[in-house]
């Protein structure tokens, strides 16, 4: 009994270290022991002994004149190992930053994980009004326009199955919400090759996403550009979506990808 005792507790310990973790991540500033303890509802003690933990290993640091600690240099390596192995990431960006001069507009590079989308690149526009997401962060796959092109390459059963998962959450009046709404959505975004969030996740901002094929004709990614609705406006959809899918092509080509028929 002692055993499985010491195992759980480890794993425990485990789960909170990586949980820690992922809290240092979200503001390059760096957090207190006190804030972090409060966010995760810790005792400071054991916030205390699990940061001074990793940071011997190097996975986090402490600025001791401002009391604050930050994400070390050794959870950077393991973050680059996976950009590392997904290599699609360093290869899009060239193509991105193009798309970003062509079109005037914040260039994004979307997954799915589970039943939303994660933020894996990002190159953005010089504008004063522009779409900025951090990097890593996630978004909902029902109304972001990397979300819905990765879902139009699914079976249509898969597709809807994971929004049943993440749930439909009206965000803006123009949300789609119903499942028979997006399923008529998706077959639309087949037939033309892309996607469009039209002030569904936020009014007053309209975002347009291609997918990326790996060499499988499997949906690997999905590029997308975003901005204002007075810059990206509805008569100039149809020539954007043109760019963004030249772009989600050439990074295709460029990863030994292959759109698959009928797409």
């Amino acid at each position: 009994m002692a055993g499985k005792r010491g195992k759980s507790g480890q794993v425990q310990s485990l789960s909170r270290a990586f949980q820690l973790l992922m809290r240092l991540s979200e503001d390059e500033m760096g957090f207190t022991l006190s804030e972090l303890a409060s966010l995760e509802q810790l005792p400071p003690s054991t916030v205390h002994r699990l940061l001074n933990s990793m940071r011997q290993l190097g996975f986090t640091e402490l600025d001791e004149s401002r009391g604050r600690w930050s994400v070390g240099i050794n959870a950077f390596r393991c973050g680059n190992a996976y950009l590392k192995k997904r290599d699609f990431i360093a290869q899009s960006r060239a193509v991105m930053k193009r798309l970003v001069e062509q079109t005037g507009e914040t260039s994004n590079l979307g997954v799915l994980r589970d039943a939303e989308v994660v933020f894996v690149g990002q190159v953005e526009c010089q504008a004063v009004m522009r779409m900025v997401v951090r990097v890593g962060s996630s978004g909902p796959i029902h109304a972001s326009g990397v979300g819905k092109a990765l879902l139009s390459a699914l079976p249509m059963t898969e597709a809807l199955k994971l929004l049943g998962r993440s749930g439909m959450t009206a965000l803006t009046p123009r949300t789609l919400t119903t499942q028979a709404a997006f399923s008529e959505e998706l077959r639309a975004i087949r037939l033309r090759g892309y996607s469009i969030d039209d002030e569904e996740q936020n009014e007053g901002l309209r975002c347009i996403a291609a997918n990326v094929y790996d060499e499988f004709g499997m949906a690997l990614a999905a590029v997308s550009i975003s901005g204002p609705t007075v810059r990206v406006q509805q008569q100039r959809v149809a020539e954007l979506g043109a760019q963004v899918v030249a772009a989600a092509d050439e990074i295709t080509h460029l990863i030994g990808g292959c759109r698959p028929e009928g797409q």
